[in-house]
């Protein structure tokens, strides 16, 4: 090979270089940013997808009628002495610190005391934080399937009397896209400021 045509085939390669370069460059600028989440991220997951429950006011109720926000679900009940309060006074703030963005929020509270936790019981205790959280009431044999499905557990404690029992419960939250789609496993105690920025990622996305 004679040097005028090793010249030819060293240029050759480098302009394929640059074209690999440069197509390298272009595939990692259109590749999507993975999200980083403080709740545990849980995209994906087969379980928790939906529900079909009445809310305070007798009407049932879906994730579809939540497209647009994103949904936070929580399930405890009325006379929870700290866990259900703490958590709804938390998303009360949530919401107040999105801003413009807290309408794109919305709250859902499943209880899971039935027997007691009346349309009446959850419209106050619902309006005691934010009037816009909407209470959803399954009765006792919906109640056995979704917690089977939202893998969550709940457990009756008996009392001095008949009606003073308490429920231990799952004290953690599920966080739902704009889309409906299951994102986030919130666990209980991680704080208003973390969930604000979970939720604004959401919101962002």
């Amino acid at each position: 090979m004679n040097k005028r045509n090793a010249l030819r085939l060293i240029a050759a390669g480098a302009g394929w270089v640059g074209v690999t370069a440069t197509l390298g460059l272009g595939l990692s600028a259109c590749s999507e940013t993975k999200q980083s989440f403080t709740a545990v991220d849980i995209t994906g997951a087969d379980y928790a997808k939906d529900f079909s429950l009445k809310d305070a006011d007798g009407k049932v109720r879906t994730m579809a009628d939540f497209k647009g926000k994103v949904v936070v679900l929580f399930f405890g009940y009325a006379q929870c002495p700290d866990v259900c309060p703490t958590t709804m006074t938390e998303m009360a703030q949530v919401k107040q610190q999105l801003g413009k963005d807290g309408d794109k929020l919305q709250v859902l509270f499943v209880t899971v005391d039935p027997a007691r936790d009346t349309a009446e019981v959850l419209k106050a205790y619902m309006g005691a934080f934010d009037p816009s959280f909407v209470a959803l009431i399954p009765t006792a044999d919906e109640l056995v399937a979704l917690a089977k499905d939202y893998k969550v557990y709940y457990k009756k404690v008996d009392g001095k009397t008949s009606t003073s029992y308490s429920m231990d419960h799952s004290a953690a939250s599920y966080v739902y896209d704009t889309q409906g789609r299951l994102r986030l496993y919130a666990r209980y105690g991680a704080g208003v400021p973390s969930m604000v920025s979970d939720l604004k990622t959401l919101l962002a996305s």
